[in-house]
């Protein structure tokens, strides 16, 4: 497949700049580049490895985007990032 096509994914909202700072995300190309940005901070675990593998597998064969966005959430929660509409009823529920 082409790589320049983008695989679009469910939009969120990444709290990647800073507490209360979110970016937009609407495709897999751009969830691999916060993952590889200098914003990331918790890099090396099993998580974010594994987020990054799924989205390359997602932009290489263009499939399953997803799969590369559930992955994308759980090494954002174990790097402390909120991801918004996802976590908004554990933010309320704090608050």
């Amino acid at each position: 497949m082409d790589a320049d096509l983008p695989v679009f994914i469910k939009p969120m909202q990444v709290e990647i700049d800073g507490i209360g700072r979110y970016r937009k995300a609407e495709t897999v190309q751009q969830l691999a580049g916060m993952l590889l940005s200098g914003k990331w901070h918790h890099r090396g675990g099993a998580k974010y490895h594994r987020a990054l593998m799924r989205s390359i597998e997602a932009i290489e064969f263009y499939v399953d985007g997803e799969t590369a966005r559930a992955a994308f959430v759980d090494a954002a929660h174990e790097a402390g990032m909120h991801i918004l509409p996802d976590d908004m009823a554990k933010m309320k529920k704090a608050s």
